[in-house]
């Protein structure tokens, strides 16, 4: 589904998605990835069930006001253990499918909102 937004150019934007894959500004991402509005870096997490307290810790270092958590094709929710200092932080966290999240992140940069979206493929 390819996904279109209005607003400032030079922020990111999510303007696609399909199986298997991300379009951030139009480039192709087929692994999992964070997305801010002004960086995109790759997330060393190939799929839900890997995912460890430090790689939270990398998502917090990024200091999002909130962070989208796209957990693949299904909404999967992470034990609460791992996303505890990210509510220490004061960093929320909404969880959804990653076409949601993709969706979601695009009205949110679109709002001037600090957001980061970690987006899994599996």
């Amino acid at each position: 589904m390819k996904l279109h937004v209005s607003g400032p150019g030079s922020r990111n934007a999510i303007t696609g998605y399909g199986e298997g894959y991300v379009l951030v500004n139009g480039q192709r991402h087929e692994s999992s990835l964070i997305v801010t509005p002004d960086q995109v870096v790759p997330w060393d997490v190939s799929e839900f069930t890997k995912i460890t307290a430090g790689d939270f810790e990398k998502l917090k270092s990024l200091s999002p006001e909130i962070l989208l958590l796209g957990t693949g094709p299904k909404q999967r929710f992470p034990h609460p253990r791992l996303t505890a200092p990210l509510a220490e932080a004061g960093i929320g966290v909404e969880v959804m499918d990653l076409k949601a999240a993709c969706r979601t992140f695009n009205i949110l940069v679109a709002e001037e909102r600090k957001v980061a979206a970690a987006l899994l493929f599996a």
